[in-house]
């Protein structure tokens, strides 16, 4: 039915350039399913952590060990996604998060070893999924209208976003967070089904190239997406902490799931009106202005951070924080899909953009763990955000050869 729902809208809109309603709706199908998947048990990986007894100092560490081992591994997995084409490795992708969730999952029983193969399967199929996703929509997206194309992506994310971790807590509050992961895997194998029969977008068989490849265009781009990478693990994995451990408070008692879950799910309605106002802006050339206000109202909702006190004020943040990251990734998205089209080398430019925004995560993860280290907990979850507030301006550095056309 979901299949069903995905092919009628899509077909309805009638956008995509390559790739026959089928083959869309399918991908589609998949990358909802994943989505519900990672945002049902990866949300509360760090709270889980945190419960089982493990230091934010710790926390920050395995990420960060998490995030360089997907830097280490970017070339090498970009290359096997060029080999195998990106709906294969997304397949791949898909599989490979399973058994790192049953190991998450059997942590408590087995002991803190259980976190070295989660870190590199879920490593190899983080990265493994976000190189052949950028590659299988880039490719067939329409240039007229990619913003718009971008809008529909992004709502359907948010959708399944702003619901999965209400569901996930939920799970997690009346059976265990260990439930959660188990009903995680499922959900990634349920992913992969639908990518059995679909065919390539691209030609396989094919080696990274790095002759010829247009250095300069990457490096216009290269702070920035370091600056994106930082600022997915401070608006995700530290905000959750911070919520969990100095606004509710996380106990023996699986209710911090629920509660985290409920308002990390607030921000649906305004995730689904942003994303069609942006789209829209976008196909009317003014993304370049959007990105800009969407950097500095990002900025400002990490200044805030530190000073809320409540639930309510927590969810309010949530959702402004979440126009805000929506006005600024998705003109930032439909740029970095234009450059992989000029770069002639698409999987070797999105290979290493993956690096770089994984570089600029671990280097989050770092910069946690050491406040941590030096100032206590506390203090370092409301320092950290100070410190992100001014590294996401760092994204205004992008020159973007589409934006200067304009």
């Amino acid at each position: 039915m979901e299949r069903g729902f995905i092919h009628r809208l899509l077909l309805r809109r009638h956008f995509w350039r390559y790739a026959t309603f089928s083959e869309v709706a399918e991908l589609y199908t998949s990358r909802v399913l994943r989505m519900a998947a990672i945002h049902i048990a990866a949300t509360f990986m760090s709270i889980y952590l945190y419960q089982l007894g493990y230091s934010v100092v710790f926390i920050g560490v395995f990420w960060a060990c998490f995030y360089l081992f997907k830097a280490l591994a970017g070339l090498p997995v970009a290359a096997l996604v060029a080999r195998i084409g990106p709906k294969h490795a997304i397949l791949v992708s898909n599989l490979l998060y399973i058994p790192a969730m049953v190991c998450f999952a059997l942590l408590p029983e087995y002991g803190v070893w259980l976190l070295l193969p989660t870190l590199i399967l879920q490593g190899l199929s983080a990265g493994m999924y976000a190189i052949a996703y950028s590659i299988d929509f880039s490719k067939v997206k329409s240039m007229q209208h990619a913003g718009k194309e971008i809008a529909y992506m992004n709502m359907l994310e948010k959708i399944t976003t702003g619901l999965s971790p209400l569901v996930g807590g939920v799970v997690a509050f009346f059976f265990g967070p260990q439930v959660t992961l188990v009903l995680a895997a499922v959900l990634f194998a349920l992913a992969a089904a639908p990518l059995f029969k679909t065919g390539e977008p691209i030609r396989t068989g094919r080696k990274l190239s790095f002759k010829g490849f247009p250095w300069r265009l990457l490096f216009r781009q290269s702070v920035a997406q370091w600056s994106v990478g930082f600022d997915v693990f401070a608006s995700g994995t530290v905000w959750a902490l911070y919520t969990a451990i100095l606004i509710l408070g996380i106990s023996d008692e699986n209710d911090i799931y629920a509660k985290t879950g409920a308002l990390l799910s607030v921000v649906l309605v305004a995730a689904l009106v942003a994303s069609y106002a942006f789209g829209r802006l976008i196909d009317r050339r003014k993304g370049r202005d959007l990105l800009q206000i969407g950097v500095i109202a990002n900025s400002i909702t990490h200044l805030l951070r530190p000073f809320v006190a409540t639930p309510g004020s927590v969810a309010g943040l949530n959702a402004a924080n979440e126009v805000a990251t929506t006005a600024y990734t998705m003109p930032y998205t439909r740029a970095v899909f234009d450059n992989a089209d000029l770069s002639g080398t698409r999987t070797t430019y999105l290979g290493i953009l993956e690096v770089i925004a994984n570089s600029g995560a671990a280097m989050a993860a770092l910069t946690l763990a050491g406040v941590a280290l030096l100032i206590g907990e506390t203090l370092s979850l409301k320092t950290f955000f100070f410190i992100a507030s001014g590294v996401v301006l760092l994204v205004l550095t992008a020159r973007f050869p589409l934006y200067k056309r304009r």
